[in-house]
């Protein structure tokens, strides 16, 4: 298809999203995310599936990955309330770094283990499938007429929202130790400090100066300020990324902090941006469908499950559990439920394209892991996730948790 005319390039184009958007809608009438209705058209649309399309670059789905999740992040930041996530600021950021960091061990200590990688190897496979993805629960939810209590839903919102950076700092590091196994570990730290600061400065800097933008410059084509909305999401990640920052994080922030101030045609923005979203997540999870080779699934099927069960029945739960310690708002079913729920997404099969771009050895064999485990976490938890909150009385009806039952207190007195 890539050598074929402008005509048919586009026909086909159209005719691929279109099909995506509707395997996407029919995945979630069963109560599955619809990433893998995005991701079953990718497939049958790839060189193994009938479509027979040939698409092996990774290096360009990385790019187009990466590009889709600078609006996705800043998406879901203009959907983030200030006040709703206020209160689980801190439990969440603990759960984003420390909760990402002990699942990552976890999964490198089963990956030598159970798979007889290097620890340097298990220690890239456990940063990429670290992070969890928030749009795949609020889908399930939104389908299944699931309430959460609000806030179980703000720091899930909140924690998904903002522990890719971590994901990626992770992701980087085992490469860079790969290339050069002697770096010393304690050399991360400054690097890791410099990037979340530096992601957090130009992200709120990005947003409180797209907000202004709109307010002073009156623009007269109604259309134009949904330009400004594109432009502030790529400088929020392109200043952060050249200058040492996290990318990822200044789109997140940027996000939050304009959908927290008002601005001339707030609401058009919003809506512009969640279709923008929209069709970047139909996009990328196309694109990482067509990279994927079905005859090649079988061969790690039994590696898949096995990394698999490690992360929802070990690692999830024991990294929010420590994470969520300290904070008494989230009594254990909270917590169980904010175990249950850490679904993934598209973020860990772009990340394990970068493997493969820096020709690490078993790249390969790892992005077909990471694919297997994507598709069983979404088709085992995904149906089940609005089960598990009526079960554990998350879903609103339910005891309050502490807080929430403090506040009913006093307002009762």
């Amino acid at each position: 298809m890539l050598d074929a005319s402008p005509e048919v390039f586009l026909l086909v184009t159209g005719l691929l999203l279109l099909a995506t958007v509707l395997a996407g809608t029919l995945s979630s009438r069963f109560g599955v995310p619809a990433l893998i209705g995005f991701l079953a058209l990718g497939m049958l649309a790839g060189s193994d599936g009938p479509g027979g399309i040939g698409f092996a670059d990774y290096q360009a789905a990385q790019t187009i990955g990466v590009a889709c999740l600078i609006f996705i992040l800043f998406s879901g930041g203009l959907d983030t309330p200030w006040k709703a996530v206020r209160p689980v600021l801190s439990p969440a950021l603990v759960l984003a770094t420390l909760g990402v960091l002990i699942s990552t061990a976890v999964v490198t200590v089963a990956a030598v283990l159970l798979l007889d990688f290097s620890i340097l190897q298990g220690f890239l496979l456990g940063g990429v499938i670290a992070s969890t993805d928030a749009a795949a629960v609020f889908a399930v939810l939104r389908t299944q007429e699931t309430k959460l209590r609000e806030d179980v839903l703000s720091l899930i919102e909140l924690e998904s929202g903002s522990n890719d950076p971590m994901a990626i700092f992770l992701v980087g590091a085992a490469l860079a130790l790969i290339a050069a196994p002697a770096t010393p570990l304690l050399s991360f730290l400054p690097e890791f400090a410099l990037q979340m600061i530096l992601g957090a400065l130009f992200g709120a800097g990005a947003g409180y100066a797209f907000t202004v933008i709109l307010k002073r410059a009156r623009l007269r084509q109604g259309g134009l300020f949904l330009v400004v909305s594109v432009a502030a999401a790529l400088l929020a990640f392109g200043l952060a990324g050249s200058l040492g920052g996290s990318g990822f994080l200044a789109a997140y922030l940027a996000g939050v902090v304009a959908g927290n101030r008002d601005y001339p045609n707030r609401r058009q923005v919003s809506q512009f941006q969640d279709g923008l979203a929209w069709l970047a997540q139909v996009v990328m999870f196309l694109t990482l469908g067509l990279l994927v080779f079905p005859h090649q699934l079988p061969a790690v099927a039994l590696d898949g499950l096995a990394i698999t069960a490690v992360l929802m029945l070990i690692a999830r739960p024991l990294s929010v559990f420590v994470s969520l310690a300290p904070f008494r708002a989230f009594d254990w079913r909270a917590k169980l439920f904010v175990s249950w729920a850490g679904l993934r997404g598209a973020v860990p099969i772009v990340l394990a394209t970068f493997g493969i771009v820096a020709g690490v050895e078993n790249a390969q064999t790892m992005f077909n892991i990471v694919f297997f485990v994507v598709l069983a976490s979404s088709i085992i938890q995904g149906p089940t996730i609005g089960i598990a909150a009526r079960r554990l009385g998350i879903d609103g009806r339910g005891p309050p948790g502490p807080d929430q039952a403090a506040k009913t207190e006093d307002a009762a007195a």
